[in-house]
């Protein structure tokens, strides 16, 4: 038995063949191109040439794709939506995107505040207004083609969200895709309904690329294989869940990286470093799944506060275009050739001096005909190398919680441009296969479960409220097809509210397991 895992960059798509026992058959790079299917199709062409086995008993296939963070940064392809907030009067004085740009915005045909939702503690805030919810629905039958569905502290109750949802499937019918904010984001209306609606509104595209991977599969034989996306806590999901929660799928690329890291490197805990073509993500590794972040994210001018990996990222990659200004400094991007690095290097016989050019120039690498590059003055090689070290080692000082040093893992097909003494680190590795490590991660992802709730300690006792999360998000696990005698708990936190009355605190866990072969 085979795994297939996918992973699909700016500059390459990367892919590889992992056996039963996740050993590495083979891995290839292959160039994305404008078309992402005919990349994906060619990386899946080269892995299977590459290793040989029998198609028929690859039995599961994973991809990671960026398309819909491409949709929404580049407003393509977004399904025309409708979006419905439950929550007057009280939350009327802020409309739903309200501080969005008009190119992105115009994705919503209609939009309404109707009444009803809940208080903090779970107390009706107004009435469920029904008829104003159908009526909005009858509005737009026929004009939309999903729809947006939000309500005050419905992390706390989500009943008016799930009525609402009904009178949706009923009034507009099951082809019209419903997304609800209390599946999707925390706490914070605005964010929680903000990133419900780019969930609705990359309908399409979703439909699109898991169609078009199950058909590439079909095309190149692998006819046996249970397919899944990658999504962006490092886990897989399944088809039918990509198509109900795509937004899920942003970011998935960096986690994917940070998994491969931890498995090539057998270390659970460090910063990561994933140097592409065009940027370098860094990520850390806690406990062996990347670390989620923190605070409000912002997707393509969109502020949001789903679930999202602490990653930074840098202009830098193989690919960054090296500059000599007038004043004798050197500056590395963070603009790129990306995946025309083959055509436009130096050392592949083009006319643009890269980063890849420089490590070339310097000994670090041997890529391409190393006397192309031999023309770049020493001095300035080291200046733009001085440069490089600079913007890596700003990014670790960011990513570090101590002054300590800590632990890196150097993935990615890019990360031959970067030195391995890195000032604030313990020590820096670079594994082998490192540069298809996002593919990699891919492959050997598990199934993971996520509760979360608002408990009241005065009412339940805390060892009480933890065990039961860690109930729940076990369940959560098996129930998108973990198996259960693998299922662990990841990780699991309580945060004090201190707005909140009694001892309220947000309850959070997060399991994963092995997917069933």
């Amino acid at each position: 038995m085979y795994k297939l895992g996918i992973d699909v960059g700016g500059t390459n798509t990367d892919a590889v063949l992992i056996d039963e026992d996740l050993a590495i058959v083979a891995a290839v790079k292959h160039p994305t191109s404008a078309d992402i299917t005919r990349g994906i199709m060619g990386a899946m062409d080269a892995v299977l040439e590459a290793s040989g086995v029998d198609r028929t008993q690859i039995k599961q296939a994973m991809l990671g794709t960026t398309q819909c963070t491409n949709a929404i940064v580049e407003r393509k392809g977004l399904a025309p939506i409708a979006v419905l907030r439950i929550g007057a009067p009280a939350t009327v004085g802020i409309p739903p995107m309200v501080d969005w740009a008009d190119d992105i915005r115009a994705v919503s045909v209609a939009e309404t505040i109707i009444e009803g939702g809940f208080e903090y503690d779970g107390k009706r805030l107004a009435e469920f207004d029904e008829a104003a919810c159908r009526a909005f629905f009858e509005s737009v039958h026929g004009k939309v083609e999903a729809v947006a569905i939000s309500c005050v502290f419905s992390t706390v109750r989500n009943d008016d969200e799930l009525r609402a949802a009904a009178i949706a499937a009923e009034v507009l019918g099951d082809a019209v895709h419903v997304s609800i904010s209390s599946e999707i984001g925390s706490m914070g209306l605005i964010e929680r309904e903000n990133a419900t609606i780019l969930n609705a509104a990359l309908y399409d595209v979703a439909k699109r690329f898991t169609e078009g991977f199950a058909e590439s599969l079909a095309d190149k034989g692998v006819t046996s294989a249970d397919v899944y996306l990658s999504q962006n806590d490092g886990t897989l999901m399944t088809m039918e869940y990509a198509r109900r929660y795509p937004i899920f799928t942003i970011a998935c690329g960096p986690t994917n990286s940070i998994r491969g890291a931890s498995y090539l490197s057998r270390m659970d805990d460090a910063i990561v470093i994933d140097v592409g073509g065009t940027t370098t993500d860094l990520g850390v590794l806690a406990h062996g799944f990347p670390r989620e972040s923190g605070v409000a994210v912002t997707i393509g001018g969109v502020r949001t506060n789903f679930r999202m990996p602490d990653v930074v990222s840098i202009g830098l990659g193989g690919g960054s275009i090296v500059r000599e200004r007038e004043d004798g400094t050197v500056s590395v991007g963070p603009d790129s050739v990306g995946y025309a690095i083959t055509e436009r290097a130096l050392v592949f016989g083009g006319d643009t001096m890269t980063a890849t050019d420089i490590a070339v120039r310097l000994g670090m690498a041997e890529v391409g005909d190393a006397s192309l590059a031999a023309g770049i003055p020493e001095d300035l090689a080291l200046r733009a190398m001085a440069a490089i070290r600079e913007l890596v080692e700003e990014g670790i000082d960011v990513m570090k919680v101590s002054n300590d040093g800590i632990d890196v893992v150097l993935v990615g097909g890019g990360s031959i441009v970067l030195p391995t003494d890195l000032a604030g680190t313990a020590k820096v590795v670079k594994p082998e296969h490192s540069g298809c490590a996002n593919a990699i991660g891919s492959a050997i992802s598990k199934v993971s479960g996520t509760y979360e709730a608002l408990v009241d300690y005065d009412e339940v006792p805390r060892d009480e409220a933890l065990a039961a999360a860690r109930e729940a998000a076990v369940e959560a696990a098996v129930a998108a097809g973990a198996v259960r005698e693998t299922v662990e708990i990841i990780d699991i936190e309580d945060v004090p509210l201190a707005y909140y009355p009694g001892h309220t605190n947000r309850v959070k866990a997060k399991a994963a397991g092995d997917l069933g072969k």
